[in-house]
Parts: structure tokens; C-alpha cells; sequence
């Protein structure tokens, strides 16, 4: 495990900087999840370490492969001094456990819900998957290991999570470019979904 974590967070410091704060939440029965928070400018970077340290696996394999299979961690972007965002360190760990948890995939396109708001005030409890490679970079790790990916998180209102299940991901993102939605507001409202 602490053979991948190593890169990983050497990964994470050389795409984000010097994390200025991490906090590790263990879920009984799960190895350790840290989130560490980076500092850019006006916005706050939230990232997992320790989701990828095993692969996600099949929920219906019988017998989980214990080195190939996709490896991923967790990152989300806001507007840091808007919402008392710190308080989403135990659901972004909550999510990063869910592989080992529930035996979920974590993958592009994905939603993921904590059943809870993700800090206080905030208007969402979920999150869309995006597609990794943009602000980190993927992690090649030596054979059979398959490599990490770096998987930012979109807040989704409950709004825009039902018509996503409806319409899907591709969708849902067109509309938020399409009326120009600050995603990284901690605050913001549904985007118009008629």
C-alpha cells in the first residue's frame, strides 16, 4: 500500500504545492484515507490519498484481483473564504473508502452522494465524476499495476443529480458551459434545467 501512496502524494505536490493542511479518517474494516488541502490564490484543492493504494474492483467478481484494476483518487476545487468548506474532509473521505466499503467502481461519469450537505450550507450532497489528466496528471505505476487517476468532482445540486440520472453526465456538463456555471462556488444555485 504504501509503495503507490508515495508517488501518489509526490503526484499531488507537484500538480497542487505544499498541502498547508491533511486530516486521515479510518472507517472500520478500510485502511486509512487522508485528504490533504492545498492553497492556490482564491480556491481551495481537496484531495484524497490513499483510495488508490488497492484497486477498485468488479462488484460482481468473485475473487477481487489485488493489483490490476482501476486506481483512482479524488479531488475537489472551490472558492476558498466563501463556505466553511473544510467541513467536506469526512465525506471526500467517505467517498474514497466507498471502493473498499460498498465495492463500487469510481469512474467518470459517475455520481456519488453522501446523504448529507457537503459542508454546512451548502446546497449539495453529490458529486459528478469527471474525466482525470487536467489539473493532475495521471500516475503510471510499474506492470501489472494499473495506473492512478487523479478524478476531479463536480457538486451537483439535488436538482441537477435527478435529471442527471435522466439525461446523463455529458449532458448535464453541456449545461453548466452552456449558461457559463461557476462550478467551483461553494454557494451557487441549480443551474435552469427546462
Amino acid at each position: 500500500m504504501g509503495d503507490v501512496l508515495v508517488p501518489v502524494e509526490a503526484r499531488l505536490r507537484s500538480a497542487l504545492g505544499e498541502p498547508d493542511a491533511r486530516a486521515a479518517v479510518t472507517f472500520l474494516g478500510t485502511d486509512r484515507i487522508e485528504v490533504l488541502r492545498f492553497i492556490d490564490g482564491d480556491i481551495a484543492r481537496y484531495a484524497t490519498l490513499g483510495m488508490s493504494a488497492h484497486p477498485m474492483a468488479d462488484p460482481t467478481a468473485v475473487l477481487a484481483d489485488p493489483l490490476r484494476g482501476p486506481r483512482a483518487e479524488l479531488v475537489l476545487s472551490v472558492r476558498a473564504g466563501v463556505a466553511d468548506t473544510d467541513q467536506v474532509l469526512r465525506p471526500l473521505a467517505v467517498l474514497a473508502a466507498s471502493p473498499q466499503v460498498e465495492g463500487v467502481v469510481v469512474a467518470p461519469g459517475a455520481s456519488l452522494d453522501v446523504g448529507e450537505p457537503l459542508w454546512s450550507g451548502a446546497p449539495f450532497s453529490s458529486v459528478l465524476v469527471a474525466e482525470s489528466g487536467g489539473l493532475v496528471e495521471d500516475l503510471e505505476l510499474d506492470a501489472p499495476l494499473d495506473p492512478v487517476r487523479f478524478l476531479p468532482l463536480l457538486p451537483m445540486t439535488g436538482n441537477e443529480a435527478a435529471w442527471k440520472r435522466v439525461h446523463g453526465a455529458q449532458e448535464l456538463e453541456e449545461r453548466w458551459l452552456a449558461q457559463g456555471t461557476d462550478l467551483r462556488d461553494p454557494l451557487r444555485r441549480s443551474v435552469r434545467l427546462d
